[in-house]
This record gives structure tokens, C-alpha cells and sequence, in this order.
């Protein structure tokens, strides 16, 4: 059973060696209650980044040294629910006043049910949101209570929520995130995961051997991540990268008959079992067969091994934009590194690949909205307009770098 992951994370932008020089913007505002009182001593985090501030006591804040982007303000109050905020920065800095709401405990004659299935929901959760990896075995969520679960029977879909932030420490790569969590759907009878939500990372306190250790951690998972590719697209320096791009093309399953010969067929095989003749060994197998052909897919994807060119897939919007729009999938084939054998078991995972790419970190990116736009650090500007199949759906929060990381040279 292979599963195919929606990852909607929303974070920010970053410079890189070949950056178009840039002004430097910020984002301000003031923090306040639904009264209209100011908040003092308010996180004010940056999804995506090592970057946020407190608010002062007249409760304003100020986050600066931005570059033009998309950016979501993520804010934490005792008392109040988390709250986010997204902000477009252009050609100029923005001002944004964000408003808090109570976090009200219903306390009155609440019956407390205990769900036998939690611990088994739970592991599920933490299978597809922080992930299988070797970095999510060292990884763990230091607050899973605040996590809830609903499991629809009859449509299969586990559904997971939390009015706070979710708290994952990352021993791997040493960060500390916090996760805004917006949405988590398992639904097993399509075989999709998808998920979205707000992350802001801080560094776990270190020696500095150990600092050295985390930087070949995340130097390894910024590698050949969709955050990387972005990024050497907008640079136009994908292949020489690492990164070969092919189209996986949709053509007509050579297997599937004619939905009219199909029925014809079936009807009549199923007709002698109601007639009451005698049926032979071979009119069970033809009914069968025919009821197996009916299910199999009207049409089937053939990897096109002719490289896709940047020049043509890329397309310019304006100096710190760049947009891409093609038709089936790309299948995207990163040879700078061999997929961990602790992936090759995933078989939820695996996409087909040609004999020479074996071992190679295949992934398939699904279009879902018209353009793909993103960044120079590998953000995009609207994360539902993609999807991940193979080794990036495999990566999960666990395998995450900040937007604000200083890839390796």
C-alpha cells in the first residue's frame, strides 16, 4: 500500500550565494485581546525560522531584517489560543495589529471518556506527522496530550487537532519546534496523508561538538529536500546540483477493455451462476478476470526519460520570484545522495523507478493549483498547490530545516 502525502507548511524567505540584491523590510504591529487591552510579554515566532521577539510592555513588536515574501506571524500568549496571521511582504515594510483570543476550559460537568484507542491513534500520528526516518527515531513529542483524535469508521479517516502548539524536540538535528498544527487527515481508503501547519524552530542547548554533529544532520536533510530543489531552480542550478527532472505522463492502460465490453462480459458470466448451469472452473476464472480488469485504472503513468529543461519549466514573475506550470507529474531523481536503507523497507513509499535508479532518492510532485510559485530559498508561495509522492512524502516534520538555514556550500 503506498501513501501519498500533502505537506502544507507555510514559512518564509532566504538569501542564498546568487541572491538578486535586496532591501531588507520588517514586520511590526502591536498584540492585543479581544477588549482591545494590550498584551505584553507575548511570543511573537516567524513560522518557519529561528527568528521571533516579545512583545514590550505597550505590547508591540517588531521582527526585521526580512526579505520580500510571504510570511506567517505566529503568536503565544498564556491564556490565550495561538493565533497566526499571514502577511505578504512586497516593496515595503508592514504593520500588522494581531488580536488574541481567550483560551476558555470548559470545566462544568465535563464527563472525561477515556479512549481505548488513543495510545494506538497516537503512534499512528506520530508515524505520519513527525515520521519513520532515523532522524524522527530521535525525535519526540514532549506534549501529546494537547493532541486529539477522531476516527470516522465508515470513511476510514483519522483526524488529529490541538488548540496549542504542538512541541516536538529533535534530538537529530537539535532543534525545538513548536507546531501550530491547522490540519491532519489519514484517510486509508485512498491511501493519502495530509497534513499542514505553522513550525518555528529553536536550537536545543549544545556543547559545541555536539553543534558540529547537528550541522552534518542538517546539512544531510536539507540535501536533496523539496526546500533544496526549490531553491536550485530558482538558481538555475538543479542539475548541477544533483537533481535530474522527468515527466511521469498519463496514457491509456493498455489492460482496460471498453466499459461496454466489460459489463457485456461480466453480465454474462454472472448470469450463468443465476441460471443455475453448470459452471466449469474457467467461467468462474473469466468472471473473475473480467470483475479484476473492470477495477484496474482507465489510464497508467510512463516515465518520459527525456530531462525536463529549466529554461522552459521555469518561468520568471519578478527579481525574488519564480513560477513553474506543467502538465502529468514531475519525477524528480536526486543522485547526489542514495535513499537510507531505512527508506528501501517503506514500501507505503516506494514509487517505480528504472533498474539504474534502484537506489537512487526518487519523488513525484503532483500539481494541485495553477502556477507553482516559490522563492529563492526553495519556499513556496502557496504550499496546497503541490503534493509529494516517494521520498519526500517519507520526509517528514523530523527531517525539517529552518527557511532561514545556511544550506551547505
Amino acid at each position: 500500500m503506498r501513501f501519498i502525502i500533502i505537506l502544507f507548511l507555510s514559512c518564509g524567505v532566504l538569501t542564498g550565494p546568487n541572491a538578486v540584491a535586496q532591501q531588507f523590510y520588517s514586520i511590526s504591529g502591536t498584540v492585543k485581546d479581544h477588549k482591545g487591552e494590550t498584551l505584553p510579554g507575548a511570543n511573537v515566532l516567524l513560522s518557519g525560522y529561528q527568528k521571533g521577539t516579545v512583545t514590550d510592555n505597550q505590547g508591540k513588536y517588531l521582527i526585521t531584517q526580512l526579505k520580500p515574501g510571504n510570511y506567517d506571524i505566529l503568536v503565544q500568549m498564556i491564556g490565550f489560543l495561538p493565533a497566526n496571521v499571514n502577511v505578504i511582504v512586497n516593496n515595503k515594510s508592514v504593520v500588522v495589529d494581531i488580536i488574541m483570543k481567550e483560551h476558555v476550559n470548559q470545566l462544568k460537568e465535563v464527563v472525561i471518556r477515556t479512549d481505548p484507542y488513543r495510545k494506538q491513534r497516537l503512534e499512528i500520528f506520530k508515524a505520519n506527522f513527525i515520521g519513520t526516518s532515523p532522524n524522527a527515531a530521535k525525535s519526540k513529542i514532549i506534549n501529546p496530550d494537547v493532541i486529539r483524535f477522531d476516527y470516522d469508521r465508515d470513511t476510514r479517516i483519522l483526524n488529529a487537532s490541538a488548540d496549542e502548539f504542538i512541541i516536538v524536540e529533535n534530538k537529530a538535528l537539535g532543534y525545538r519546534i513548536k507546531y501550530l498544527l491547522k490540519y491532519f487527515e489519514k484517510n486509508d481508503r485512498l491511501n493519502l496523508v495530509m497534513y499542514y501547519g505553522y513550525p518555528s524552530f529553536e536550537d536545543l542547548a549544545s556543547s559545541k561538538s555536539k553543534q558540529r554533529q547537528y550541522k552534518r544532520t542538517r546539512d544531510d536533510a536539507y540535501l536533496g529536500s523539496p526546500q533544496h530543489f526549490f531553491s536550485t531552480l530558482f538558481n538555475n542550478i538543479s542539475k548541477s546540483s544533483g537533481f535530474i527532472i522527468n515527466k511521469m505522463q498519463g496514457r491509456p492502460n493498455p489492460k482496460k477493455l471498453p466499459d461496454s465490453i466489460l459489463s457485456e462480459k461480466i453480465k454474462l458470466f454472472s448470469q450463468i451462476s443465476v441460471r443455475g448451469a453448470s459452471i466449469t472452473a474457467s467461467s468462474k476464472d473469466s468472471l473473475a478476470y473480467y470483475n479484476r480488469i473492470k477495477r484496474e485504472p482507465d489510464s497508467i503513468d510512463v516515465l518520459n526519460r527525456a530531462g525536463v529543461l529549466t529554461d522552459t519549466l521555469v518561468k520568471r514573475e519578478m527579481n525574488n520570484l519564480r513560477w513553474i506550470n506543467f502538465t502529468d507529474k514531475l519525477y524528480v531523481i536526486y543522485t547526489a545522495e542514495k535513499e537510507p536503507k531505512e527508506y528501501s523497507k517503506q514500501a507505503s513509499y516506494k514509487v517505480n523507478r528504472p533498474m539504474d535508479l534502484a537506489s537512487s532518492q526518487v519523488s513525484i510532485i503532483h500539481q494541485l493549483k495553477t502556477p507553482i510559485a516559490f522563492y529563492q530559498n526553495g519556499l513556496v508561495f502557496d504550499p496546497s498547490s503541490l503534493l509529494f509522492e516517494g521520498y519526500w512524502g517519507y520526509e517528514k516534520v523530523a527531517d525539517m530545516v529552518p527557511m532561514d538555514y545556511i544550506s551547505p556550500k
